[in-house]
């Protein structure tokens, strides 16, 4: 399903240029992905939507104050793991992530099959809810979002 999901962030901007989903899933089936992992996919990205339209951004969230911390139950924790809840965490203290854009994240990671989220699975989650809100994220966390660390020299 990732894979499906970085091809749509991959080829597609937010909003008008991305086409429906039937005429996406012709599209996607054409480049070659299988059918089950495009339906995943579309209901994933029809959540997505949903959460979009359920905005600004969340009513029902209310604004947290400075000195709040998000708690984590422990059915999310074992869905989202350690390395993808310590990089939630990074955005947030990075100011990179607002609270509401936080909640869609963990949201739109919950509705992923499997789990522990792996951690280059939930930088496509936050690439695509950034995309979907139509914001733009700053140009080194794009990097980091981007890039693959495993070239990565450490000065």
């Amino acid at each position: 399903m990732f894979e499906v999901l970085a091809f749509v962030y991959e080829n597609y901007d937010p909003g008008e240029s991305c086409p429906e989903p039937a005429h996406l899933q012709r599209k996607l089936s054409a480049v070659g992905f299988e059918s089950d992992e495009i339906g995943e996919a579309l209901t994933w990205l029809e959540g997505l939507d949903g959460a979009a339209h359920a905005s600004p951004l969340l009513p029902w969230l209310m604004q947290p104050r400075p000195e709040s911390v998000r708690i984590y139950p422990r059915h999310e924790q074992n869905h989202l793991g350690l390395q993808s809840l310590g990089f939630l965490s990074f955005l947030e203290s990075a100011c990179q992530m607002s609270a509401e854009l936080r909640e869609v994240v963990i949201e739109r990671a919950m509705a992923a099959p499997g789990g522990p989220v792996a951690l280059d699975d939930l930088k496509i989650i936050v690439l695509l809810v950034y995309w979907r809100f139509g914001q733009e994220p700053d140009a080194l966390l794009l990097d980091e979002l981007c890039s693959d660390n495993t070239d990565r020299v450490i000065h």
